[in-house]
């Protein structure tokens, strides 16, 4: 397995902002497309972005679209989330994954590698 490991969750009002990151220490995260992906309390996981390697094309659901923003490090191994504008309805749990390509549809899930989780609440 590729052991990803998110940072960066937490508590933020409406409006606020957050930046996940995903790293890995044993693989080359520029190999992969990473894709971050969370899931709600009494919900189905959804995903939200997916960057692609080597292009480096950044996806995103609807629901995200201007307002999250995908980007690669590759000197740090590192890919981040950049979320902006939060709203009470992007609380969740938030992993990155990773898989050769993209899932056709960036709403899917279909990942072969992926990290933890970390908790992202939008509440006032």
């Amino acid at each position: 397995q590729v052991p990803l490991v998110e940072s960066g969750g937490g508590l933020v009002q409406p409006g606020g902002s957050l930046r996940l990151s995903c790293s890995a220490s044993e693989f080359t995260l520029d190999y992969y497309a990473i894709g971050w992906v969370r899931q709600a309390p009494g919900k189905e996981r959804e995903g939200v972005s997916c960057i692609g390697s080597p292009n480096g094309r950044a996806d995103y659901a609807d629901s995200v679209k201007g307002r999250f923003t995908i980007s690669r490090d590759n000197a740090k191994n590192t890919v981040y989330l950049q979320m902006n504008s939060l709203k009470a309805e992007d609380t969740a749990v938030y992993y990155c994954a990773a898989a050769w390509g993209c899932p056709y549809y960036t709403t899917e899930t279909e990942y072969d590698y992926w990290g933890q989780g970390t908790q992202v609440t939008v509440s006032p």
